[in-house]
């Protein structure tokens, strides 16, 4: 018998809105230091993939197709390297993001955050490794509640 998971972010609702505020923040400089929310959606998605999480998953990818972001680049995402559909911001925001994801694995060498660094600001940096701190916050939340995907209507 399964028993149902905790919902941690309504179990313990304040601390949920605490993260939840710090996303917006970090969402409201990202957008002023000019990142656009393609860019940071992206790395939400990407990070979500890594993660395997589900519910982000979900979300994210029916934001960015209602945004009018084509199947294609959501489609080959996960092999954005391969790829020249990505602007050079969008890049160096998934090359973030996957570091941050991956800690475990490695880190940005000097290489290649130098070649971040020739297409992003300083903000933006610090902006990007914030979006995908909270993204990976908000993966590790749905995964451990084992928030549910319905089917589409």
């Amino acid at each position: 018998m399964t028993v149902a998971r905790v919902f941690i972010d309504k179990q313990s609702a304040s601390v949920y809105r605490a993260y939840s505020s710090a996303a917006a923040e970090v969402r409201a400089r990202a957008e002023e230091a000019g990142l656009s929310r393609t860019t940071l959606e992206l790395v939400n998605l990407r990070v979500s993939q890594i993660n395997r999480c589900a519910f982000c998953l979900n979300l994210h990818s029916r934001t960015m197709l209602e945004s009018g972001e084509s199947p294609q680049r959501l489609a080959l995402l996960p092999a954005w390297r391969e790829t020249e559909l990505f602007t050079d911001v969008e890049r160096a925001a998934l090359e973030i993001a996957e570091a941050v994801t991956l800690v475990a694995g490695g880190h940005l060498s000097g290489d290649d955050y130098d070649r971040v660094r020739v297409h992003l600001t300083d903000d933006q940096i610090s902006l990007l490794i914030w979006s995908a701190i909270t993204i990976n916050t908000f993966n590790r939340v749905s995964i451990m509640s084992r928030y549910p995907v319905h089917a589409d209507r």
